[in-house]
């Protein structure tokens, strides 16, 4: 057992690092939104990992806090760079 979360460790950890290549290197701005999305997810991930080998189920409420701040970072921030305002109400249907 020791050996699989080992693996899933160096997993999350190798994906992470991918992720923050990708939010410093991406070519456009959706590609660093998702790279940083990705990164967010796999902390919340590395938190539950967390809590399962050390046994503190308190650890979940954080992971699933972080995961909630993560999600509406990234939706207020598309926002942002489709609308340029985050006060915008409506559709901005340009057709």
């Amino acid at each position: 057992m020791t050996m699989v979360l080992l693996i899933t460790t160096l997993a999350i950890f190798a994906t992470m690092a991918f992720a923050l290549w990708r939010a410093v290197r991406g070519p456009s701005v959706y590609d660093t939104i998702v790279g940083v999305n990705v990164f967010g997810t796999k902390t919340v991930l590395l938190i539950a990992l967390i809590t399962h080998i050390t046994g503190h189920a308190d650890l979940i409420d954080v992971a699933l806090v972080y995961a909630l701040i993560n999600f509406l970072a990234v939706v207020a921030i598309l926002k942002l760079v489709r609308q340029r305002d985050l006060a915008a109400a409506g559709d901005t249907d340009n057709g």
